[in-house]
């Protein structure tokens, strides 16, 4: 499958990734003087020999052109990438693409078989669709930082959730629309939002919200907005460990049956009277160290966990067992280590072999491909459209 990505920030990248890892040809076109923003921003502004983390960690496996689109020229070179394309890719804001001749309606003219996707903060029809689709405010206008945490401020994910899941259906959708291909011959336009992505996240919990539930955050260390207790964390001596679904009966009986969780043994009382059942068993669990808590609660399958941080993740067994971290040489960065394809196939594995490639390192085999001539790319490189 060749795919064209006019890819930037983390959503568009993310996705075009998958489908590299699972074997697509990704194509990825760059703005070709300075390349676009996640090569010149990293997160915790951190970069290794001067290379973003932000890039290295979702261009694996992907070539890269330098194009300029603002030029007659570059368009030109686009559009005939796009005619010989199984799937065009695109997270620019909505009708960027249009403007540049490039659009859905332009390109399936000559490419009836087009898989047309596209991903963007709130949709190409929505009243919002000029503003900026960044993971904290579609958080935020999502509902996602109003469920998360105890009662207070609202509280983000630590984690950019909605860039991430919005990359995973994107392409996820590129997936089904290429098995519809596969029956009909014919493509189509595939639309995913970063907010719509958000509320999937949420499917749960704004479920029991559209049918009634009356959901609030806890004044404590409870979990969520709807779970019976002891569903959160509790602290220990050195951290804190998680408590799951488990009666509280259970949880008694482990402890030597103390009185302070009496009152609470009969289970309807598990979610009305949920913050009084967590006030009565943290101070139960603070002597514990977390090991010796979780050792003693999984002997008695009450379902729970340490609360590691990504210091502990690095010796983790369970980690070490999934091999889900990869580890590649770049030229520039040296040794990086990213995660790595999240899915396990039986026909073999998704590895790195390409590794994030340098702006326009791959711009002359990408045109010579298209069938332009030595001589045609040296002028456009010499007029700026390109980088070779």
């Amino acid at each position: 499958m060749k795919v064209v990505a006019f890819t930037t920030f983390l959503v568009g990248p993310a996705a075009a990734q998958y489908l590299a890892d699972m074997g697509a040809d990704v194509v990825k076109i760059e703005e070709p003087r300075h390349g676009p923003h996640e090569r010149r921003w990293s997160g915790a502004n951190h970069f290794l020999n001067g290379e973003s983390i932000l890039y290295l960690m979702s261009t694996r496996n992907t070539r890269s052109i330098g194009l300029d689109l603002k030029s007659e020229a570059g368009r030109k070179v686009a559009r005939r990438m796009c005619d010989e394309a199984d799937v065009v890719v695109s997270n620019f804001r909505p009708g960027v693409m249009d403007r540049l001749g490039l659009g859905f309606d332009d390109l399936r003219q000559s490419n009836p078989g087009l898989v047309y996707a596209s991903a963007s903060g709130y949709g190409a029809r929505s009243p919002h669709r000029h503003l900026p689709g960044q993971d904290l405010l579609v958080q935020s206008i999502s509902g996602i930082a109003s469920v998360t945490g105890s009662e207070g401020p609202p509280v983000a994910s630590g984690a950019v959730v909605a860039d991430q899941h919005a990359a995973t259906l994107l392409a996820l959708g590129i997936a089904g629309a290429l098995v519809e291909k596969a029956r009909t011959g014919l493509g189509q336009e595939v639309e995913v939002t970063m907010l719509q992505a958000s509320l999937d996240l949420q499917a749960e919990v704004y479920a029991y919200h559209l049918n009634g539930a009356d959901l609030r955050r806890p004044r404590n260390g409870l979990a969520t907005t709807y779970h019976e207790a002891p569903y959160g964390y509790y602290k220990v001596t050195d951290g804190y460990v998680a408590l799951s679904i488990n009666p509280i009966a259970k949880i008694s009986a482990a402890l030597g049956a103390p009185t302070e969780l009496e009152p609470y043994l009969n289970p309807d009382l598990a979610f009305s009277a949920r913050e009084d059942i967590y006030d009565a068993l943290e101070p139960l669990l603070t002597s514990f160290k977390k090991d010796e808590l979780v050792k003693l609660f999984r002997e008695h399958d009450i379902w729970c966990a340490p609360v590691k941080t990504y210091e502990d993740l690095d010796t983790d067994e369970v980690i070490a067992s999934l091999n889900a971290i990869e580890e590649f040489e770049h030229p520039v960065a040296g040794t990086v280590r990213v995660v790595g394809h999240p899915i396990k196939y039986s026909s073999g594995t998704a590895a790195v072999h390409q590794v994030p490639p340098a702006l326009g390192e791959h711009t002359h085999e990408i045109l010579a491909e298209l069938g332009y001539d030595h001589a045609t790319i040296d002028s456009l490189s010499q007029e700026g459209t390109i980088r070779a």
